[in-house]
Formats: C-alpha cells, sequence, structure tokens
C-alpha cells in the first residue's frame, strides 16, 4: 500500500478534528491539498471567487457551528487576501485554521516568484503560526494549530509548501489525540466570594453583558432576578440577552437605545459579563466595576476595576447565584424600566412616519419588516455601517436566532461573505445578508459563487448609493462630506445577469411583497431596496463637539428612527412594576 502524502495526512487530520469544509481559490502550491480533499470522505473545497470572502465564510460557519472550520490560499497573492477575514475571525472569536500555502521550500529566502512570509505576515491575526519546513513536523505542527484555535478562540495559521505537501507522511502521524472543545472556567472560591461581597454591599446593580453570555441567559436571567439588576447589552450581546428580558435597559454605545447607559452610570456596582466593549468613553469612571471574563487579558483593560474575576459567564454566575443575599428593593430596576420605555417611546414612530409617501424609503422601515417577515430562527449577517444601525435597533432576538457581523473587527463587505459560510453549514436554515451597497460591490464577485454552489443565502441591499457610516463620521467631525457617494447602481440587474433572483425596490408599499417573494425563492436572491441617504441626519439637540468617533459622552438616539418592537417589549415589562 502506497504510503500517504503530507497532505492526505493532513486533510484526514483536519477530518479528525471535525473540520467539514475549506474555503479557498485553488492555485498550484496548493494542488496537494485540494487534491487530497478532492479524494477524501467528510469534507468538501468550496471554491470562491476571493481568498477575503473564504476567510469570512470560515469565519461565520465557525460561528454559526462552533466548530473548528478552514480556509486556504495559494503562496504568495493568494494566501495575503485571507488576512482581512482571518482578522475579523480572530477578533470575533471564531475557531479558524487557516492553511497558507508556500512557494517551493528550497526557494524560502531568496526572492523567488511570488514569495512572501505567511509565518510573519499572520502573527498578529492568530494565537498560532507556523512554517512547516518537513513532512516529520506536520502531525505535531497541525495538532498544535488545531488546539490553538480550538482552546483559545481564533485563527491558527499554517504554511505549507507545496512539494512538501507532496512528499511521503510520517507513518502513523495521524494517530493523534485532538482538542475539539473548550472548557468551561470557574473562578477560584475567594474571587467569588469578593464578587459577593461587593454585591450583597451595593443598593443599585447594573449588569452589562457580551457575547461570553452566550449560552448563559438563564443564569442571567436568575441573577438579575435575585438582586433586582437592570440588564443592558452589547451590539454582540444582543442575540444572547435581549429576548425573554424583563429586566433589560437596551443598548449603550452609538448605536445604543433605551436606559442602557444612565443604568451603568447610576449605579453603586456595574458588573461586565462576557464583554470587550471597547468604548470606553461610554463606562463610568466613578461607579465600582467588576469584570468577569475567560480571557484573561481583557480583564481591566477597559476601565479602572475593583475586581477582576476569570472565569466564564455562565459557570461564574452559577456558583454566585447561591452566595448572594436577595435584594428588597426593586426602586432602582423599576425606575430604568421606566425610563428605557420612555426613551423608546419618544422616538419609536419615526420609522413609520409617511412611510407610504416617502421616497427614497425609510432604511428603518425596511428593516423593520424584514424583522418580521424573517424565519424565527433565521441567521442575519450584518455589513459594517449603517446596516449595524439598522440590525441593532430591528432585528428582534429570540434564543433561536443568530446575527453575525465585523463587529469588533469593523470591516466592510463582510456580510454576504458571511451569509456564504453560514449557508454552507445548514443549507436548510434561512440565512439573510444584510448589506449595504458599497460592502456588497467590495466583494461583488462572490455572487457568482452563491450561484455555483446553489446556496439560497438572501441578499437585501440597504442601496443609499453612500458610505453612509462614513458620513455620519465627517459630520460628527465637522467636514462636509467629501468622496462617500457612489453612481445609482441596479444590483437586482447585476443579481439576474448573474443567475440570481434579483428584484429592485423602489416605493415602500412594495417591500413586504418583495422579501416575501425572495425568501420564498428556492435559490440565491437579491432585493436591492433604493433607500434614504438622508436616514443618518443628526437631531439638532446633539452637536459635532458632542461626539468623538465612536465615542459619545452619553447614549443618545442619534440617528432618526425607532427600535422596532423593542418599545413593545420594554412596555410588556413595565406591567409588572407595582404601582406607586
Amino acid at each position: 500500500m502506497a504510503r500517504q502524502t503530507v497532505a492526505e495526512q493532513f486533510i484526514a487530520i483536519l477530518v479528525q478534528a471535525g473540520v467539514e469544509r475549506i474555503y479557498g481559490v485553488v492555485g498550484d502550491s496548493l494542488n496537494p491539498i485540494t487534491d487530497a480533499v478532492r479524494r477524501a470522505d467528510g469534507i468538501e473545497w468550496v471554491q470562491v471567487r476571493h481568498e477575503e470572502t473564504a476567510a469570512f465564510a470560515a469565519a461565520a460557519e465557525a460561528q454559526v457551528t462552533g466548530r473548528l472550520t478552514a480556509c486556504a490560499g495559494s503562496c504568495g497573492p493568494g494566501n495575503l487576501h485571507l488576512i482581512n477575514g482571518l482578522y475579523d475571525a480572530q477578533r470575533s472569536m471564531a475557531p479558524v485554521l487557516a492553511i497558507a500555502a508556500q512557494i517551493p521550500s528550497s526557494e524560502i529566502g531568496t526572492g523567488y516568484f511570488q514569495e512572501t512570509h505567511p509565518d510573519r505576515l499572520f502573527t498578529e491575526c492568530s494565537h498560532y503560526c507556523e512554517l512547516i519546513a518537513h513532512p516529520s513536523q506536520m502531525p505535531r505542527v497541525l495538532q498544535t494549530a488545531i488546539q490553538h484555535a480550538v482552546g483559545r478562540g481564533g485563527v491558527a495559521v499554517v504554511a505549507l509548501p507545496g512539494d512538501v505537501a507532496g512528499q511521503d507522511a510520517p507513518v502513523r502521524g495521524a494517530e493523534l489525540a485532538l482538542v475539539t472543545r473548550r472548557p468551561s472556567i470557574r473562578p477560584a472560591d475567594e474571587e467569588l466570594d469578593a464578587l459577593s461581597g461587593l454585591v450583597d454591599a451595593a443598593r443599585r446593580v447594573t449588569l452589562f453583558c457580551g457575547s461570553g453570555t452566550a449560552g448563559a441567559h438563564p443564569e442571567v436571567m436568575a441573577f438579575a432576578h435575585k438582586v433586582k439588576a437592570p440588564v443592558g447589552h452589547s451590539l454582540r450581546g444582543k442575540e444572547w440577552i435581549q429576548y425573554d428580558n424583563p429586566y433589560d435597559v437596551g443598548m449603550t454605545g452609538l448605536l445604543g437605545y433605551g436606559a442602557a447607559y444612565e443604568a451603568m452610570h447610576e449605579a453603586d456596582l456595574l458588573l461586565l459579563l462576557g464583554t470587550d466593549f471597547p468604548y470606553n468613553a461610554f463606562l463610568p469612571d466613578d461607579v465600582r466595576i467588576a469584570q468577569v471574563d475567560v480571557r484573561p487579558e481583557r480583564l481591566g483593560r477597559r476601565s479602572k476595576l475593583d475586581l477582576a474575576v476569570w472565569g466564564d459567564a455562565r459557570e461564574t454566575l452559577r456558583a454566585l447565584i447561591p452566595r448572594v443575599a436577595e435584594k428588597a428593593d426593586a426602586s432602582f430596576l423599576h425606575k430604568m424600566l421606566r425610563k428605557h420605555a420612555e426613551a423608546l417611546g419618544s422616538v419609536v414612530d419615526a420609522y413609520t412616519r409617511d412611510v407610504d409617501e416617502h421616497v427614497p424609503i425609510h432604511p428603518e422601515y425596511v428593516a423593520s419588516v424584514l424583522d418580521e417577515v424573517a424565519a424565527d430562527d433565521a441567521v442575519f449577517t450584518v455589513d459594517t455601517g449603517m446596516c449595524n444601525v439598522w440590525a441593532a435597533r430591528y432585528l428582534t432576538p429570540n434564543g433561536l436566532r443568530r446575527v453575525i457581523g465585523s463587529f469588533t473587527h469593523g470591516s466592510m463587505a463582510n456580510a454576504m461573505p458571511h451569509a456564504l459560510g453560514a449557508q454552507c453549514a445548514d443549507r436548510g436554515r434561512q440565512v439573510v445578508s444584510l448589506s449595504g451597497d458599497g460592502g456588497l460591490s467590495m466583494l461583488l464577485g462572490d455572487l457568482l459563487s452563491l450561484v455555483q454552489h446553489e446556496l439560497p443565502v438572501k441578499i437585501v441591499v440597504f442601496d443609499n448609493s453612500a458610505l453612509g457610516m462614513v458620513d455620519l463620521e465627517m459630520m460628527v467631525a465637522g467636514l462636509r462630506p467629501h468622496g462617500t457617494t457612489y453612481q445609482h447602481t441596479d444590483y437586482a440587474a447585476i443579481a439576474r445577469a448573474a443567475g440570481l433572483f434579483g428584484v429592485r425596490v423602489e416605493r415602500p408599499a412594495d417591500v413586504r411583497g418583495a422579501l416575501r417573494e425572495a425568501f420564498a425563492h428556492p435559490g440565491p436572491a437579491l432585493v436591492d431596496v433604493v433607500t434614504d441617504p438622508a436616514a443618518l441626519s443628526l437631531p439638532p439637540k446633539i452637536t459635532a463637539d458632542q461626539l468623538t468617533g465612536f465615542a459619545l459622552s452619553a447614549s443618545k438616539l442619534v440617528l432618526d428612527g425607532g427600535v422596532g418592537r423593542m418599545l413593545h417589549l420594554a412596555r410588556s415589562n413595565l406591567r409588572n412594576i407595582p404601582r406607586p
């Protein structure tokens, strides 16, 4: 029997680790790998048009499934294209293994055709990045890479010269014990006792929750109930915390709404749970703060802490709840719930005002209708920029839906590639990309990938012919917007030419029907909605010197528009508050 090649053994190890797909673009230095995939069971090669799409797709699949996913690029320019999507995966803690093919090993260091050094280039966007220079290295290097990606949550990169990939593999090299799941981390009793002491000493406790509260919804609710705490969340925490939450006070930050900012600043103790919220201008500096995070390097890097607790949110709360005394005074919680409902009620009707006549269409209205007609278990992928605003304010989580975006890295053009990966993970689940026209056009070629692989992704284009968030940033800085507009483009016509279902919507009355028709279509579909670029106008009470980029002195509703069904939820929560 012929010996396995390094490439064949490499792929066998990936299959053992649970990898089902490798996203990429083929190239000569990758030939041994792609040929090994062709002949292997349990794994497939997903061809895309651009390697950046491959990395984004892998990141989305990893976030939807929780499993290790892979992407690949050929030597030099091929794997360089992966870097932006890998930064996004790393900062989203998505377990992704990137294969960076390399030039022939004997030519490294000679300035050879397409020579780069991926083992140097990818170090900043990965937990592990190593070159395999000899076949005997491969099993252990790949095992170490897998364990870094899975164990630490993020990217591992393996650089592999094509000639090494084609050589004979070491005997029995694929017989490895691999880490494929992350453990739960419980804090020590001393930290739990210190945290319970802070909670018991505080009259007013507020929780601010991030993506680290995934899977901890029952524990967060039980703890909030016991200590009568309002619960705010970051954008990445929204999908895990906002639903079925009688203590919800909204979100802080530039995209924020409701009373989260006030609840955080008027508390005696702010408990940060599983969040690395980067905008410290929104965090209080005169309130006691405790932070719980599974990544110890994140503790205290955004604000001065009174207590740092290393542990995951669910295990920490499970151990903490029996330790704290139940609070009898719920006046602070009730006050914040009322403020939350009032804040939403003052603007919630803005997106419905004159919608039947308003042309171009209010993007808020499009997002609110999309929220209503999308499936209860839909996966939404969201472009950076104004689409983040509409997702934050109008998509209603329910414990089944997912919302994925480049929320920490902040890249353009992520939504459609993310949707590609999410749809590959589950072809029967509705996947909806909220794309800006700027983001969609940046990686437009991969519309063809959706058609080629028959992926029923639904793309809703918020087409304002502008880089809307950049417009806002310029106005915030007191500058006149410049270089932010695009020519009007019919993306539905482009989609139809590429083989998708495509429809262009220019009147509000047609929005609901177009979305329903696209969602009913069995294949990929694109709805190009011509939206109002003026939707980002600043209310007159907010001046440019109150803002610096994404840092507000207080959480305000900066953009005209409401917050969808959130007002109904807030008013429902008020029903449980005793009348004074």
